[in-house]
């Protein structure tokens, strides 16, 4: 994808001290003059340059925020977004932010959980990549080249265009965007069997601080690394990447199940503990656990979910063999193509088409906060029973079980910054979903979030207690505006990146030293902190 280089940099002195002369022009009208002088005037940039003012304003920034927490009248709001459509917008909008001393967040499909994508408390400037989201499939060579600003649907709706042989293992919600999917690791419910998605990218175009685009080859090897799973958005804008296709059969096999506490669901969730990461690398067996209120009686269902990539028999011959305690069989398990399982998987009605995946919007926004944690050891059948219990009480958290094992064990935990590798059974997601508007209603879902995530303390991971970036938890630490010292930053960064995080703040100090690319959970430059010994 090849892109022409405009001269950026040759006038960005010039322009520091023409703009610092017209200051006393209206910023807006300032910072727009500068991103025209400084990207290619087809397509003109005016036409994707929102201010609060523009009758398009409020809809552009609303369209991605996907949690409802930060659409409240009190959230900060960006001074302009950009949308751009061509890559010398990017170049033109990190520049002008740089001479205008705004902050730039980049939000590709704003499914960010505690909204740093879009929010800041400082002056900002919202990059918003919805506009560069070209899918371009290869299959003869197997590969794609897809930008930031695709969904995830938009993805595999334009690998099944071209063929029913070939998929890219990655998350199961279609409207999740590519940049920070991938930036941030990207799993799915082919990991078991073929990893995550940074570890089938090929290639990528970013456009650094200074205005540079660089691909896999300019960019450097530690560059290349740090952005495949230590979170884009502290090293540059990542345009687009190139990936590489996987197999997968014609006919994969997919289940769901539900149990609940008087149908042995206690049982079958212990057992599952013991099959899930061991069990062939084709079969993934998900686990949602949500509190139920009967009539008479408080409850726990258990949600058994499955990706086969294989036909009924031999899912079946496997099951009997594996884990025969959930009863699998033909009445309760469906055979499809690898594409219409993503629809499967995103709770779509049988017979939906494939086209649903090109839909940007997703069929629901609540009030949410999601946390994460990683389990090592398998949980007693007491301290699972003392787990749902406390869900019971609590009413209203639900929890998401992943398996690893397969292909995830092969991988050394240094290959990329995602450091989750062996020795992980699988992975906890927390999720709290709410719909009243109140601040006191937010207060109490969080409370109830953060006590079931208090009372796990002892059952996963800990030194560091290890959670998934793009499950992004501000509770872990921020950044105070940007700047923190490595210490500080170290609480929150080794719990996503383990020991990565010090390599990680290394290519940081390199690429960009004066800490352009900042927000709450950033990586720090050790040219403006210093770096413990």
């Amino acid at each position: 994808m090849g892109t022409s280089r405009f001269a950026i940099l040759s006038v960005f002195s010039a322009l520091v001290l023409h703009f610092s002369l017209t200051m006393s022009d209206p910023v807006q009208d300032s910072f727009l003059q500068c991103l025209s002088h400084l990207s290619a005037p087809s397509p003109p940039i005016s036409g994707v340059f929102y201010t609060p003012t523009n009758s398009s304003y409020t809809y552009v920034l609303q369209s991605y925020i996907q949690n409802l927490r930060f659409m409240s009248p009190t959230t900060p709001k960006p001074q302009f977004i950009v949308a751009p459509s061509h890559v010398s917008h990017v170049q033109a909008t990190i520049i002008c932010c740089k001479i205008h001393g705004l902050q730039l967040r980049i939000r590709s499909g704003g499914h960010d959980y505690d909204g740093l994508s879009y929010v800041s408390d400082v002056p900002f400037v919202i990059l918003d990549m919805f506009n560069l989201r070209a899918v371009s499939v290869d299959i003869e060579n197997e590969w794609a080249w897809v930008q930031s600003g695709a969904t995830m649907g938009e993805l595999y709706y334009g690998i099944a265009e071209k063929s029913s042989k070939y998929g890219f293992p990655a998350g199961v919600c279609p409207t999740v965007g590519v940049g920070g999917h991938f930036s941030g690791g990207g799993y799915g419910n082919m990991m078991r069997k073929y990893g995550l998605s940074v570890d089938h990218v090929l290639d990528a175009q970013i456009v650094d601080a200074n205005g540079r685009i660089l691909d896999g080859e300019s960019m450097g090897e530690d560059l290349f690394w740090a952005i495949r799973g230590g979170g884009g958005a502290s090293f540059g804008v990542i345009v687009a990447w190139k990936i590489r296709l996987v197999p997968v059969p014609e006919t994969v096999t997919v289940f769901r199940v539900e149990k609940t506490l008087e149908q042995g669901a206690l049982d079958l969730l212990h057992r599952w503990q013991y099959v899930a990461d061991k069990i062939h690398e084709d079969l993934f067996i998900r686990v949602v656990i949500l509190p139920v209120n009967r009539k008479d009686h408080k409850t726990i269902k258990a949600k058994f979910v499955s990706l086969f990539l294989g036909n009924s028999e031999r899912l079946l011959a496997l099951m009997n063999e594996s884990f025969p305690e959930l009863g699998i069989n033909s009445n309760n398990s469906d055979e499809m193509s690898w594409v219409e399982s993503i629809i499967y998987w995103s709770n779509y009605v049988k017979g939906t088409p494939i086209s649903v995946l090109l839909d940007r919007t997703p069929q629901s926004r609540k009030y949410l906060k999601k946390k994460s944690d990683y389990v090592l050891v398998p949980l007693s059948k007491t301290d699972l029973e003392g787990m749902l219990n406390t869900m019971m009480e609590l009413q209203k958290p639900a929890l998401t079980l992943n398996p690893y094992g397969g292909r995830m064990s092969e991988i050394s935990e240094c290959e990329t910054p995602f450091p989750h590798r062996a020795g992980n059974i699988y992975k906890i997601q927390y999720s709290v979903t709410w719909k009243e508007e109140s601040m006191e209603a937010a207060d109490h879902y969080l409370n109830m979030i953060r006590r079931i995530y208090d009372y796990m303390t002892p059952y996963v991971s800990k030194s560091p207690r290890c959670s998934y970036l793009n499950y992004r938890d501000v509770d872990l630490g921020v950044n105070q505006n940007g700047h923190v010292s490595y210490e500080e930053a170290s609480i929150w960064g080794t719990k996503y990146f383990k020991n990565n995080f010090d390599r990680l703040v290394q290519v940081k100090s390199r690429v960009d030293p004066d800490n352009f690319f900042r927000y709450e959970q950033s990586i720090p430059s050790v040219r403006n902190y210093v770096m413990a010994e």
